[in-house]
């Protein structure tokens, strides 16, 4: 779910923030190195980048002839968010519809959990819908924490997010 992941980027610094400074250079690359960090979202191999934990090194500059900035590259170590096939996630159910319900498990918006995915639960409509379970007397509800396993994860390119498949297959999983 959660992995410590070393990256190596290259930051471009405009030549209107160099300073003589080291100390302010570096504060520069920093800054500009979270800002790129926070707009790339998620990546297919690491999941949703969600933090910087460490900048382990920073390269030598390399100056751009036709714009004066310079290149730096840097190595770092962050730490990230993706769910595998086989894993027991918890997600929060947000939307319920006739044919299964759609839970959020951290950045994850879109884990589905088909009604063909939990036999022993019926659809009840009703103003406020839910899945009733007529063994147990368990209910999936809105707002509603469920502990399920992951089938599928599918990474869509142009939105940078994941979907999961989940399923109730297994010992205790269900509304927590």
């Amino acid at each position: 779910m959660f992995l410590k992941v070393q990256l190596n980027w290259n930051v471009v610094i405009p030549a209107e923030n160099l300073d003589i400074k080291g100390l302010m250079l570096q504060k520069a690359i920093l800054v500009r190195l979270l800002d790129d960090f926070s707009a790339k979202k998620a990546t297919k191999d690491y999941g949703y980048l969600l933090a910087v934990t460490t900048l382990d090194k920073i390269g030598e500059g390399k100056v751009r002839e036709h714009s004066g900035d310079v290149l730096f590259p840097v190595s770092f170590t962050c730490l990230s968010f993706k769910v595998f096939r086989g894993e027991v996630v918890e997600g929060v159910v947000h939307k319920i519809l006739k044919h299964g319900v759609f839970m959020r498990c951290g950045p994850i918006e879109n884990l589905y959990l088909s009604n063909q995915k939990m036999t022993d639960y019926e659809f009840q409509p009703a103003e406020s819908p839910c899945f009733h379970n007529i063994k147990t007397g368990s209910r999936i509800e809105k707002d509603m924490s469920v502990r399920c396993v992951v089938i599928g994860v599918k990474y869509m390119e142009a939105q940078k997010e994941f979907q999961a498949v989940v399923g109730l297959e297994g010992d205790h999983l269900g509304p927590v």
